[in-house]
């Protein structure tokens, strides 16, 4: 990744004010001495996005969003960190220095672009032949399946020729050697015969990145051979399990859903008839990396595989390995049809927009597929029994004590299964030790005391830090009392180090915090920033005893931090001497009034 001096990135912060970044996306209106609007990044009709332009950071309550005017950029326009500082940057008017890379770093770089070139140049040759009359046959295919002119050049969808060293002569004209044209996918090598075409007579899909850059492609044979759909080979710009047919158009869709295909033409076709948030994974199996990707752009994902059986099972494991990525799965009905491409066709976008609607909760959808196996009337009591214990297995898979109950009331209501039954079949499932392959969850109580301990500990020390970016003058008063390593959430805890350290050199700025962060982190940094302590007044936090002595609560929370992290050292084996000390300063501390 690109490295830029601290100092220039700084630079470029201060010259894009993040009011004005974000009002070229959202309606912010003044609200004190924020500014509030619907957020763009989860649906909602009342306001809970706030920006603070004193501390230039941005936080939503209701979905917990939170950054800087970089991460902004990043998570609005699906940027990574190098192309979000390009963009403000020009934005700024600000000219950005040549990088000084390694030679190991020059090497890969060259070869990246030299694959990606070749890929582009691939592409072009291969749309190109569509329309000469040796490429007639793989128009007339794309034409057989309604696509127009527009989206047929808007995809790059072409065609490889019925012959075994077309693309092959054409890219050595080019200039490309023989083992970038192999390493590339474009060319198999064999002793005998030499260099060949890896596709032949197929219509082809470019496969892009993230940025539209061409990193792939799938081909569909047009005659008999096997195998029907062939990929290119994984190399250094191509990753099958990291990448999605589309997502770089699907990003841009902002419908808050992404609709999941097995296949690029269902993926052309609904794109062609507005659907434009749809993806396909890559030839293969949906992968938990792909889920980790379409959770940077959405919670929900709408399912709209096969409806045949192999299409359902592809869809049970989808729904599994987006429920361990924290994304809400629904199936779309697709019946009496096949797939997406031959419903839309026979019954309109309209209609296809009613099934979207429509879907069906992953989790139910599992239990109606389980469901289909078992007989369920009192004939076959034993077939009645398996299916419940089967539904209580996976009803185990929920680790949050509420959602589990509610799906627990609702399974029970819809199969008319007693709940209390049920409920006690579930404890009964869990006492006994499942474990349920995605994801691996437990319904121990004593883990769902911990990790509400946990929430509350990261509550406390949150408002601590909000408290002293609020008031930077109450660092004096706190800074022999507390250290940075007494915090337990190692994300407050680093927090905490910069904001103490940015007040003793006289320069905290928060938004510069952020960027010291992973991206994985910075929300949660963010969170830490943003938050007035006055806010939860408001309902932004359910902090106990807000609307006591404020001083005093401030102090409890400083005690609350002190004795969590005096039982993280203790737990990591602190000498007797340490203890008998942190108690002492504590009964002091207990003692000492602060003031706000």
């Amino acid at each position: 990744m690109p490295y830029y001096p601290e100092e220039l990135i700084d630079e470029i912060r201060n010259k894009n004010d993040i009011v004005d970044v974000i009002s070229g996306h959202v309606a912010l209106k003044k609200s004190g001495r924020r500014y509030t609007g619907l957020c763009p990044f989860h649906s909602e009709k009342t306001g809970s996005f706030s920006v603070d332009q004193d501390k230039q950071l941005y936080y939503c309550f209701g979905c917990h969003a939170a950054g800087n005017v970089f991460t902004f950029v990043e998570q609005y326009e699906n940027m990574t960190f190098p192309e979000a500082v390009k963009y403000l940057a020009d934005r700024a008017r600000i000219e950005l220095p040549e990088i000084n890379y390694t030679d190991e770093m020059k090497q890969q770089r060259d070869r990246k672009g030299k694959l990606l070139e070749i890929m582009y140049e691939a592409e072009k040759y291969f749309f190109h032949q569509l329309k000469t009359p040796e490429g007639a046959l793989g128009l007339k295919y794309f034409k057989s399946r309604e696509l127009d002119d527009e989206i047929i050049k808007s995809f790059g969808l072409g065609y490889s020729l019925q012959r075994s060293h077309d693309i092959v002569d054409y890219l050595r004209q080019k200039g490309y050697d023989d083992e970038l044209i192999r390493e590339a996918g474009l060319g198999v090598f064999y002793e005998k015969e030499g260099m060949k075409d890896k596709f032949i007579n197929r219509v082809m899909f470019p496969i892009q990145d993230m940025n539209g850059k061409v990193i792939g492609f799938g081909g569909r044979v047009m005659g008999e051979a096997k195998p029907k759909y062939l990929n290119s080979p994984e190399n250094l710009i191509f990753e099958k399990r990291k990448n999605l047919f589309a997502l770089n158009r699907a990003r841009s869709a902002r419908k808050g859903r992404i609709i999941l295909c097995e296949g690029y033409m269902d993926v052309i076709s609904m794109h062609q008839a507005g659907f434009t948030e749809a993806v396909a994974s890559l030839g293969t199996a949906f992968t938990p990396e792909q889920a980790a990707l379409l959770k940077r752009f959405t919670d929900r994902v709408l399912l709209a595989y096969d409806s045949d059986g192999a299409g359902k099972n592809a869809a049970l494991k989808a729904i599994d390995i987006l429920a361990s990525a924290g994304i809400e799965g629904r199936v779309i009905d697709l019946k009496p049809y096949k797939d997406p491409d031959e419903f839309i066709k026979a019954l309109g976008s309209e209609k296809f927009e009613e099934r979207l609607n429509a879907t069906e909760n992953g989790f139910l959808f599992k239990i109606d597929e389980l469901r289909g196996k078992y007989t369920l009337d009192d004939a076959h009591p034993e077939q009645k029994t398996a299916f419940e214990r089967e539904t209580a297995r996976l009803l185990c898979s929920f680790e949050d004590e509420l959602e589990r109950e509610n799906y627990i009331r609702a399974v029970s209501a819809r199969y008319g299964i007693d709940e209390s039954i049920l409920k006690r079949a579930v404890i009964s499932q869990a006492s006994a030790g499942v474990n349920v392959s995605q994801p691996k969850i437990s319904v121990d109580e004593n883990k769902d005391r911990r990790k509400r301990a946990e929430d509350a500990q990261y509550n406390n020390e949150r408002l601590f830090i909000a408290w002293i970016v609020a008031k930077p003058g109450l660092y004096e008063q706190i800074k022999d009392d507390i250290k940075p390593e007494e915090f337990t959430d190692p994300v407050c805890e680093k927090t905490a180090r910069l904001v103490f350290e940015g007040i003793e050199n006289g320069k905290l700025d928060p938004a510069a915090i952020i960027d010291r962060f992973e991206e994985d982190e910075r929300s949660k940094a963010a969170a830490c920033l943003q938050d007035d302590p006055y806010l939860f007044r408001d309902g932004g936090s359910d902090i106990d005893g807000m609307d006591n002595d404020q001083a005093a609560v401030f102090k409890n929370t400083l005690l609350k931090i002190k004795r969590a992290g005096a039982e993280k050292k203790e737990g990591a084996a602190g000498s007797i001497d340490e203890l008998i000390k942190n108690k002492r300063l504590m009964q002091e501390l207990e003692k000492k009034r602060y003031i706000l």
